[in-house]
C-alpha cells in the first residue's frame, strides 16, 4: 500500500545550513512550522567552516542558506576582518564553494537529500560563468567580453578599456566583481564627449587605496580614481557587460526580481532606483508590478513571456530548487534579457505568490517548503533510503519569444 501524501508530510525533516537567529533561517524555520513540520534542524555556517564535516541523518532534507549577516562567518570566509571591505571575493568564493561540496558530500554519504547543487553553485557565484551558461542555452543576457570559462582575464583598467573597445566601442557597461553579490564592487561606467569618463558605484575609496561598501551610491568624476578602484578589485576577477538602458517606472530605472521555485516562478517584485543599481539596500524601492506587467503588454509582450523567462534562466539550474532572477526590461518594456541568477535571491520579506503560481498567500520560504515536500515521493524516499544502506554498508558513490531576445 502506497503512503499517503500526510504520510510523506510527516517524514519530512529539514537541516538547514544557515546562521541561527538570522532572519532567513528565522523566516524559513516558521515556514516549517506553519505547514505542520518539526522544526527544522539548525547546523551553523561557523561550525560547518571550522569542522568541514557536518553530519545528517538518513533522508534529512538538507537547505544551503546565505552565508551573509554574520561577522565572524564573513571572516572565516573572506580572511577580512572588517565586513564592509570590498577586497577579497575570490578568498571568499574558493572557500565558499569548498565548503559547499564538503557539505554535499557529507549529505550523500549519509543518505540524506540536497536541495541546491554544489556545482550548480559555483557557476552561480561566477558571473562570467552563469552568464557563459545562460548565452549558451539561448537566454538573452547583455553582451559581454568575458562571458564564459574561455575569456580572457581582465587585469586591470587597461585590460577593461581594450575589452570595451574590442566589444563594437561599449561607450556605456557594468564592471562587475565575478563574485560580488548585493551590488558589492559593481561600476556603472560611461564614457562621455572628449574621452572623459565617470562611474556610478557604492564603492568607497579611502585616501590610503581601501575599498569599502557604502550604503549611498557615489559618482567618481576622473579616469585616475575609476582606474584606481579597478585595479584593486582586478585581482579578485572580473566581469563586463553592456549597460542596458532599463525601462522606467514614475522617473526610475525599474527591473525585476523574479523568484522560480522547482521550475516555477512563484514570486515576483519590481525594484526601481534613480541609481543604475536597482538593490533595495542602496536606495531602491519595490514598484508597481501590476503596472509593470500592463507596460509590457500594452508594448506585445506577454506576462507569461516574461515570467517564462526567468523559468528558462533557472532551467539551466535544474538541481538547485529555488533561484532569483534578475530581469532587465528594455525601453518601453518591449525586450527583456536576464541580469543574474541568483542561489540566494528569495529573500523578499511579506511577498505572497503569484497568481496562478501555486504559490498564493505563500512567501517564498512557504512555496519552497511547499515544493520540497511535493518532491518526496515514495521514489525519492527509496532513492534516499538505498543511498543510506549504500553508504552504511560503505558502497562508493558517484561522486523565448522574439520579445525575449
Amino acid at each position: 500500500m502506497s503512503p499517503s501524501p500526510n504520510d510523506v508530510r510527516h517524514d519530512v525533516r529539514f537541516a538547514v545550513i544557515g546562521n541561527p537567529g538570522g532572519r532567513r533561517v528565522e523566516m524559513f524555520a516558521d515556514a516549517v512550522l506553519a505547514a505542520g513540520l518539526p522544526a527544522p534542524r539548525v547546523l551553523p555556517w561557523r561550525e560547518v567552516l571550522y569542522d568541514s564535516r557536518p553530519r545528517f541523518e538518513p533522508g534529512e532534507t538538507v537547505r544551503l542558506d546565505s552565508p551573509g549577516e554574520d561577522e565572524e562567518v564573513e571572516l572565516l570566509l573572506r580572511g577580512a576582518a572588517d565586513p564592509t571591505r570590498v577586497e577579497g571575493t575570490a578568498h571568499w568564493y574558493a572557500r565558499f564553494t569548498g565548503a559547499v561540496r564538503q557539505v554535499a558530500e557529507a549529505a550523500r554519504t549519509a543518505g540524506a537529500v540536497m536541495l541546491d547543487d554544489p556545482d550548480e553553485l559555483a557557476i552561480m557565484f561566477d558571473k562570467r560563468l552563469c552568464h557563459g551558461v545562460l548565452s549558451e542555452a539561448g537566454v538573452p543576457v547583455p553582451p559581454s567580453p568575458t562571458s564564459g570559462p574561455q575569456a580572457p582575464p581582465v587585469r586591470g583598467w587597461e585590460d577593461v578599456r581594450a575589452l570595451l573597445a574590442g566589444s563594437g566601442g561599449l561607450r556605456r557597461a557594468f564592471v562587475k566583481l565575478a563574485h560580488g553579490s548585493s551590488a558589492s564592487g559593481v561600476l556603472a561606467v560611461e564614457w562621455g564627449a572628449h574621452g572623459r569618463v565617470r562611474a556610478a558605484t557604492s564603492v568607497e575609496r579611502t585616501a590610503d587605496g581601501r575599498l569599502f561598501n557604502s550604503l549611498r551610491v557615489r559618482r567618481y568624476e576622473t579616469e585616475a580614481e575609476i582606474a584606481a578602484i579597478v585595479d584593486t578589485l582586478a585581482p579578485d576577477g572580473l566581469h563586463i557587460e553592456r549597460w542596458v538602458p532599463k525601462a522606467a517606472q514614475h522617473g526610475r530605472a525599474a527591473d525585476l526580481r523574479v523568484v522560480v521555485v522547482d521550475g516555477r516562478a512563484s514570486h515576483a517584485v519590481v525594484r526601481t532606483s534613480r541609481s543604475p543599481m536597482t538593490n533595495l539596500h542602496l536606495g531602491g524601492i519595490r514598484g508597481d508590478l501590476a503596472a509593470a506587467r500592463a507596460a509590457a503588454e500594452a508594448a506585445g509582450v506577454s506576462w507569461g513571456e516574461v515570467l517564462g523567462l526567468a523559468e528558462r534562466a533557472a532551467a539551466c539550474f535544474p538541481g538547485t530548487l529555488c533561484v532569483g532572477v534578475d530581469l532587465l526590461p528594455g525601453t518601453g518594456w518591449r525586450r527583456f534579457s536576464i541580469g543574474e541568477v541568483n542561489a540566494f535571491g528569495d529573500l523578499l520579506p511579506r511577498l505572497t505568490g503569484l497568481p496562478g503560481s501555486g504559490a498564493e498567500g505563500l512567501d517564498t520560504y512557504g512555496a519552497q517548503v511547499a515544493a520540497a515536500v511535493r518532491r518526496l515521493t515514495p521514489a525519492a524516499k527509496t532513492v534516499a533510503k538505498e543511498a543510506a544502506t549504500g553508504a552504511a554498508g560503505g558502497a562508493a558513490g558517484g561522486g523565448g519569444a522574439d520579445a525575449l531576445g
